[in-house]
Formats: C-alpha cells, sequence, structure tokens
C-alpha cells in the first residue's frame, strides 16, 4: 500500500507535527524558520486550520517530504470532512426513484445504508446510476461492496 493511502484522510497538521517530534524540531522555531506565525502553525497541527499551498511548500522542502504531499493530505481529509456532513448526497438528477420502490427515497441515509444502496444500484441501476454511485462513494468502496457481493458484477 502506498503510504497516501495509509494516511487518506487525516489532517496535514498531524503528519507536520509527528515529523517535528521525530526530527526534535520546536514547533515555534520551525514557524519562524519558515517566517510564519507560529500561532498559524499551532493551528494548522491541532487541525483548527486548513493547510495552504504557499506554506506546504515551505514545510515540504523544509522537511524533504515530496512536494504537493501536505495538500494532496489536505484535500483527501476535506473530502472526508465533507462526507461526514448530512447533506452530503449524490446527484439525484442521475437516480430513479423506482429503484428504491420500497423505501421512502427521501429518508435514505445514505451513509449507514451504503452496503445496501451499492446492492441495490449494482443490481438494478442503469449505467448512468451506476457512475454516479461510484463517483459518490468512491471506486474503492464500490470495488469492496462488490468484492463481498461478487454477484452483482454479473448482472
Amino acid at each position: 500500500m502506498k503510504t497516501i493511502d495509509i494516511i487518506k484522510g487525516i489532517h496535514p497538521g498531524k503528519i507536520v507535527e509527528r515529523e517535528l517530534k521525530k526530527r526534535n524540531i520546536n514547533q515555534r522555531q520551525f514557524a519562524l524558520s519558515l517566517g510564519e506565525h507560529p500561532q498559524t502553525l499551532g493551528a494548522i497541527i491541532k487541525g483548527n486550520r486548513r493547510m495552504n499551498v504557499d506554506l506546504s511548500l515551505k514545510m515540504e522542502e523544509k522537511l524533504e517530504l515530496e512536494e504537493g504531499f501536505l495538500m494532496t493530505l489536505q484535500v483527501f481529509y476535506d473530502i472526508k470532512e465533507a462526507k461526514k456532513d448530512s447533506d452530503y448526497k449524490p446527484d439525484f438528477s442521475k437516480l430513479r426513484k423506482g429503484i428504491f420502490w420500497d423505501t421512502d427515497f427521501d429518508k435514505i441515509d445514505w451513509k449507514l445504508m451504503k452496503v445496501s444502496i451499492v446492492k441495490r444500484v449494482f443490481a438494478y441501476g442503469n449505467k448512468t446510476e451506476q457512475e454516479e454511485i461510484t463517483r459518490f462513494y468512491g471506486k474503492e468502496e464500490v470495488s469492496k461492496i462488490n468484492l463481498l457481493h461478487p454477484e452483482l458484477l454479473t448482472r
């Protein structure tokens, strides 16, 4: 597994904190060496502030991390946080309510019922609906569910 797959969804500040501890670098001194306020670095490390491109480039250079690593982590973290939002739903214009004939469509919990939804859409949905559910949950999640239920792949 790639490192990014293992730490996907972790705030980049946690990785910076770990790197600083591992290298025995003082947070305040590190922030000042980057030309940043120590409070800014502290807020990022605590996860109270988003990483920005300029700061990530400075940190990656000083810590000898791959360019773009911290911003990639920020994006995956933002995606994880967006999925926690109760308003996060698939694009309903691409789904027929008829697929969920035995359920009140407006009361579906799209997070809690993920496995059932994927099974239903791959059993009865068309290509557009399957693509939307794959986009919504992610290829990796849909693949896991399909691997648990290989009969869905033949329909």
